[in-house]
């Protein structure tokens, strides 16, 4: 099968004599609603449909925008969402990336393939799709199911009319499940699957980060919430009271998923937990601790306002299910929710980094929106590895401080020294592959993530550092880091400026070079080093 435009990041470049290639980008802002970035908003469709057939045929239809970024410099970077015929488009987002008015300036989009031989009329009703995807969800359902009418264009895929699916329940393991499943609209044929509950492994006095400071408020009836009203819109942790797991009847759940808020915690002295797991508190304060640390470091390091870049944050549930093994991030109910775990493969899930690799998922939903499958699963996951390391070094607490380890203080407690995955060498895992190859696309997403955790290691910290461990490459090739800082920074304008829900390794890796070239200059070490630490992890 073969797109019209099969790269999923694609740029098309118009510069003028007028440009300064060496400029570098010191500031980003998000535009609120309002006559700014109405005007953003309008010139970036009018761009779209004056030039759009340069990048595969892009019609002048409908198109939405999701976020509007602008640069110290000026430029602007619109994030579209495209319909056909009155159609979602799956795959179909993309960024444009302008300089005002004028067309000497240039602009970008994501790869866009054209639509013109999608039937127009499906011969599959939506009873008779919901039919074809219910063997795709293993778990128990909680109805009702819906279908709807979409286009299916993502990339390596030939574009069609389908029916998206959403199937809700729980997976056998307790965790909440939103199955969404892409059934062709005139064959019936399963295109694509995907959960929108994102986890972490597949698999006060805090019980991991020793005493902290919690951010809390005085509670309705006298004493304490552990609700903090600091950050962003605020945000507040509550006890799930072990619940999670409805009764069953039959094969259906008589509630839907996600629908008990849990129960704020309340505290008499404003002292919170003990430190050890028979006190409900204490799992609490981690998660508490995790979400501000979270916030504060996306406040500080990349100047975003919450979760959505609006101040608003979520919340945290704790104590969910019986004995879960898992956390998840759920954009219905915009919360993280940590499990206890079993006391022998997993402790209580509510380690810093953690905490901040769910709320990382929220940050990726809002912005690139990378499908939670395939190799852009992959790099979904890979980026909530990475920044949920990032929020753990800077939390720089003496009890867990920072590393590349995923999961280290949770994964089988009273083994040290090991954990659920590894950024300098993700095969130690016994999944996760150290090189890109075509066959990564079929991995569960927590393993392909693999490659790209691997190249940010060497990236930031290089193949030897002087403090960690050494990261063989897959060519053998040596480089010195250029630090987390820059790193973090250069993953983070790549995700929110160049990355698309398509975007795979091929398009990470320019993604990458671009928000390199935008923070330190097309001929810098910072670009040098990006490119390379791609190919040493075989993504060239």
């Amino acid at each position: 099968m073969k797109l019209i435009l099969p790269a999923a990041f694609v740029t098309l470049t118009l510069w003028g004599c007028g440009d300064s290639s060496s400029t570098r980008v010191t500031s980003t802002r998000e535009l609120a609603e309002g006559p700014e970035r109405t005007a953003a908003v309008q010139r970036a469709v009018s761009r779209v449909q004056r030039e759009g057939a340069k990048l595969g045929g892009v019609a002048p239809e409908a198109l939405s925008a999701r976020a509007v970024l602008v640069d110290d410099d000026g430029t602007e970077h619109v994030r579209l969402e495209r319909t056909w015929q009155g159609l979602r488009v799956i795959g179909g987002d993309m960024v444009v990336h302008q300089r005002g008015d004028a067309d000497a300036r240039g602009f970008g989009l994501a790869g866009q393939p054209s639509l013109t031989s999608v039937a127009s009329q499906p011969t599959l009703d939506a009873s008779g799709a919901a039919l074809r995807a219910r063997p795709a969800f293993a778990g128990t359902l909680s109805g009702p199911r819906t279908a709807k009418l979409v286009v299916d264009a993502r990339q390596g895929r030939e574009p069609a009319l389908a029916y998206e699916v959403v199937l809700d329940g729980y997976q056998p393991d307790q965790t909440p499940s939103e199955l969404h499943v892409l059934v062709d609209a005139t064959t019936g044929a399963i295109r694509g699957k995907w959960d929108a509950v994102h986890t972490t492994a597949g698999t006060g006095k805090s019980l991991y980060s020793g005493q902290v400071s919690l951010q809390t408020s005085s509670a309705l009836l006298g004493g304490y919430s552990l609700r903090d009203t600091t950050r962003g819109g605020g945000f507040y942790t509550t006890d799930m009271n072990n619940l999670g797991s409805i009764p069953i009847v039959g094969d259906v759940l008589p509630l839907p998923p996600l629908l008990l808020p849990g129960t704020l915690f309340t505290d008499s002295d404003n002292v919170w937990g003990d430190g050890t797991p028979g006190n409900r508190q204490s799992a609490a304060v981690d998660a508490h601790f995790g979400q501000q640390t979270t916030y504060d470091y996306y406040r500080e390091v990349h100047g975003r306002n919450g979760i959505d870049g609006a101040g608003r944050m979520g919340y945290s549930r704790v104590h969910y299910g019986d004995k879960y093994n898992n956390a998840f991030w759920y954009d219905l109910c915009f919360c993280m929710t940590y499990g206890d775990g079993d006391g022998s493969i997993l402790a209580p899930l509510t380690s810093l980094d953690v905490a901040g690799h769910e709320m990382t998922h929220g940050i990726t939903s809002q912005t690139a929106g990378l499908a939670y499958e395939g190799e852009s699963g992959g790099l979904n996951e890979a980026t909530s590895d990475i920044f949920g390391s990032l929020v753990e070094y800077y939390a720089n607490t003496s009890q867990d401080p920072g590393d590349y380890l995923i999961g280290e203080t949770i994964y089988t407690p009273g083994t040290p020294g090991d954990a659920l995955r590894y950024m300098h060498k993700p095969s130690l895992d016994g999944r996760s592959p150290d090189c890109w190859s075509p066959s990564l696309a079929s991995l569960d997403v927590h393993y392909s993530s693999g490659v790209a955790n691997h190249f940010f290691y060497l990236l930031a910290e290089g193949s030897n550092p002087a403090a960690g461990p050494a990261s063989p490459t897959c060519d053998d090739s040596s480089h010195a880091g250029i630090g987390r800082l820059k790193a973090g920074k250069i993953w983070y304008r790549a995700l929110t400026v160049y990355m698309t829900s398509s975007t795979n390794y091929a398009g990470a890796r320019e993604a990458t070079l671009a928000a390199a070239t935008d923070l330190h200059g097309a001929d810098s070490a910072e670009v040098s080093a990006v490119a390379a630490a791609w190919s040493a992890v075989s993504v060239n």
